[in-house]
């Protein structure tokens, strides 16, 4: 039987050493430090203030049936006093936030104008 050279199955000991400092810069260089400065604070929105504009559906409402395209959103839009439109073609996303300023102009399937809302 052969004498086992330890030198050659286990790696040298300053190697280890090595090793050992370079993972704890490793770690090291992932934490963070706390901020001294607190974040601003976010600004306050009072939802119960009135707009500029406000929105009138009541004023298009002549329109539903009407077939739609590109050229009476601008007509639509001044007449109704929104300064926004939005068109929704069924199955259409939408976001569901309120805006008392926004016409949004619901549509058939064949682009007829199915309804007008504000919001």
């Amino acid at each position: 039987m052969m004498p086992v050279n330890r030198r050659m199955t286990t790696p040298p000991r300053h190697l280890k050493r090595v090793g050992s400092v370079l993972a704890v810069l490793l770690l090291a260089g992932c934490s963070s430090t706390p901020s001294e400065t607190a974040a601003p604070k976010p600004p306050t929105v009072d939802p119960t203030a009135p707009t500029n504009q406000t929105c009138d559906a009541s004023a298009v409402q002549y329109a539903i049936g009407a077939p739609f395209d590109e050229a009476n959103v601008a007509t639509l839009e001044e007449q109704s006093g929104a300064r926004q439109v939005r068109v929704l073609r069924p199955g259409s996303a939408a976001t569901m936030d309120y805006r008392d300023d926004r016409l949004n102009i619901h549509l058939e399937s064949n682009d007829m104008i199915e309804a007008l809302r504000c919001g």
